[in-house]
């Protein structure tokens, strides 16, 4: 019946439509299809993977931004010196935070294909040799599994406006303090060094409770969701504490408290 039906086509329509057949058939195999519990699992987590990488990718271009602007030597010395990884990285840091953007504001095919290709050519960036920071795998690692969530949901599943918005809340809630506090830093206003990436894990678990809540679910599912989004968050945290473990293993029992207290709000609610 298919190759009836798509007989008359061009043949790249052709081959989309093989395409589109094939990616449902494995859907279905592997559970993945919009009916299943896994793809409305990866429906939820999807969104916030985008968000979550685009924190990462943007405070990474932010840092990189504040110091070229508040260093004392002028702008173009300072460009002459950044080597082509860096600059590579910038751009690539750049392509998620615009993709990601663009996904979640209701144009997700494009955008979630430019967060994507930019996830993906810092993995093959780090495969390739090039250290643009100390982190070890724990970056490539972080952005190939968040490729592997938005990649998992579901096609008819995609774009969820509410879902979106949340996400898109989540990103510059966990965004612009961070910046703000390493704006200071620079300046010395503050007198901080680093938050060691708890803040973005804090706000990533607090939104997981607040759509626990509204759901009247029990939390699980949506902080499992959120726990699916969190290694861009796990990775920057990793970084930001100079390849620490312990700062990245308070960030995940952080969000194990979250889950178990919502919980816990939710059975008491239910009791009253």
């Amino acid at each position: 019946m298919h190759r009836e039906m798509a007989a008359d086509m061009p043949r790249p329509a052709r081959l989309r439509a093989d395409a589109d057949l094939v990616a449902h058939a494995l859907r279905v195999r592997l559970g993945l299809d919009s009916a299943s519990p896994a793809g409305r699992f990866f429906a939820l987590a999807a969104p916030f993977a985008l968000a979550a990488g685009a924190v990462d990718s943007g405070l990474h271009l932010t840092r990189w931004y504040a110091g070229l602007v508040l260093s004392p030597a002028p702008v173009w010395v300072q460009l002459s010196t950044v080597d082509g990884a860096w600059s590579l990285y910038m751009l690539l840091s750049l392509l998620v935070c615009v993709g990601a953007v663009i996904a979640l504001a209701g144009r997700w095919g494009p955008g979630a294909g430019m967060a994507v290709c930019g996830l993906l050519g810092t993995a093959v960036q780090w495969a390739a040799g090039a250290r643009v920071y100390d982190d070890g795998a724990v970056a490539p690692a972080a952005a190939l599994l968040t490729v592997a969530v938005v990649l998992a949901c579901p096609p008819d599943r995609r774009g969820d406006r509410r879902l979106s918005a949340a996400a898109g809340a989540m990103a510059a809630a966990g965004w612009f303090p961070v910046v703000v506090v390493n704006a200071g830093t620079y300046t010395g206003a503050f007198g901080v060094t680093t938050d060691y990436g708890a803040w973005p894990m804090l706000v990533l678990a607090f939104t997981g409770a607040v759509l626990a809540v509204r759901a009247r679910s029990s939390g699980l599912r949506e902080m499992g969701a959120m726990a699916a989004a969190s290694p861009p968050l796990v990775a920057y945290s990793y970084a930001t504490a100079w390849s620490s473990p312990w700062p990245v293993l308070g960030t995940l029992l952080l969000l194990s408290v979250v889950a178990a207290l919502t919980a816990f709000l939710q059975a008491v609610r239910r009791r009253h």
